[in-house]
């Protein structure tokens, strides 16, 4: 163990160089930067490769591990009910600062243009519920649906259940080979971390430059300053309370996850590292890691939904609206209630911006006003999605080993 340590201090001390470097190179050499894009996205499309078969078949071993439809109904309702409490308590905590400091003076909405805002399609849940669906499992697996892939992979895994135990061994067998394969290719693309994080953060530097940040200063600082409470704060205080853990010292040894995620600004292309960084130093158990995670994914969305909640009660004030307190807790109601599914729908958080906005009767076009600074925002809200999964599988991981120890 303590050399894994080791081994992912060395690691996150080169992406922490790579990252560092790469600010200094899109500030200084922004031409060489943009050019040198296609390493970054090789980069995380070697990870994206890995990441659907990575979930089809950990999704099956973990539903097949617990070994019968009890133990699956009782992991899984505690998995989605932290899930809705973490992102819960991250609305609260945006709501609330918002109120104590309310940013965003009043600007009119004439001329403000967003033409993405007239692609969404109309939101319904109906359309929600069905986008779960694989009508097609071989069409949700070559676009890379990540909730039709966990319906349809859940389902299978059940039904397997119900074959003869002969027949269950072997399908387990298949399918924990198939897992292991991928993460012995995650470990070779992990060595590629440090050089891809400095391709990417340089882009992204080159490309929106630094200047974008001074105009939205006290918007940018407000949804970092949020970010960070409920990283720092909201989270670890639910790993000691849930987990009797010292939640800092774990945070620590699995850091390389959020690192990760904020230079992808990719949940789901983190996915094989945090799988992989919880299990080898953050002592979580393979079964609940690769149920937990691959859930966490695609419907942990803490840092969206605290984004979100700051991002339309400041475009309230942009327009002049005082938004009263019911207002605000259907706000807070609906980013909770949409963060469950949209995160199925591309573009998720336009959606639901969207959705929201139009809701309480705000102009969409105001979202022209904050769009400069959403790239590099989404690095970190990002990176708190992923810290929420890191922490509900670690509060899951160790219920059950207090389950176990009390029978």
């Amino acid at each position: 163990m303590i050399q894994k340590i080791k081994k992912y201090s060395t690691t996150n001390r080169l992406v922490l160089l790579g990252i560092i470097l790469g600010v200094l190179f899109g500030i200084f050499l922004p031409q060489l930067a943009l050019k040198q894009q296609v390493i970054g996205q090789i980069f995380i499309s070697f990870l994206k490769m890995l990441v659907v078969p990575l979930v089809f078949s950990s999704i099956y071993v973990s539903i097949m591990g617990l070994g019968n439809l009890q133990s699956l109904k009782e992991i899984g309702v505690r998995t989605v009910g932290l899930y809705i409490l973490t992102t819960a308590l991250a609305v609260f905590t945006a709501i609330l600062a918002m109120n104590l400091i309310p940013i965003g003076e009043a600007v009119s909405a004439h001329g403000l243009e967003y033409a993405k805002a007239s692609e969404v399609a109309p939101f319904s849940f109906g359309a929600m519920i069905l986008s779960f669906i694989p009508a097609n499992i071989f069409h949700a697996l070559a676009n890379g649906s990540m909730m039709q892939i966990i319906v349809f992979s859940a389902l299978f895994a059940i039904a397997s259940l119900h074959l003869k135990k002969e027949r269950q061994l072997l399908m387990l067998d298949f399918f924990t080979a198939v897992t292991n394969a991928i993460l012995i290719m995650a470990e070779w693309v992990i060595k590629m971390t440090p050089i891809g994080v400095f391709s990417l953060i340089s882009y992204v530097i080159a490309e929106q430059g630094v200047q974008v940040i001074v105009g939205l200063w006290k918007y940018v600082v407000m949804v970092v300053a949020v970010l960070l409470i409920h990283a720092a704060v909201t989270l670890p205080a639910l790993l000691g309370l849930f987990g009797r853990i010292n939640p800092f010292r774990y945070l620590s040894d699995v850091r390389e996850a959020p690192i990760m995620a904020f230079s992808t600004a990719s949940s789901t292309a983190t996915l094989p590292v945090a799988m992989r960084v919880v299990e080898e130093v953050g002592g979580v158990d393979k079964k609940n890691a690769s149920f937990v995670l691959p859930l966490g994914a695609t419907v942990s969305m803490d840092g969206t939904a605290a984004y979100l909640s700051i991002a339309v009660l400041y475009i309230s004030h942009l327009a002049g609206v005082d938004l009263s307190f019911m207002d605000q807790l259907l706000l807070g109601a609906t980013v909770v209630a949409l963060s469950i599914g949209v995160a199925a729908l591309p573009s998720a958080s336009l959606v639901m911006m969207v959705v929201i906005l139009n809701q309480l009767g705000l102009a969409v076009e105001y979202i022209a006003l904050i769009v400069a600074v959403d790239r590099l925002l989404d690095m970190a809200r990002t990176s708190l999605n992923v810290t929420s999964d890191l922490v509900v599988v670690k509060i899951i991981d160790q219920l059950q080993k207090i389950k176990k120890q009390n029978v």
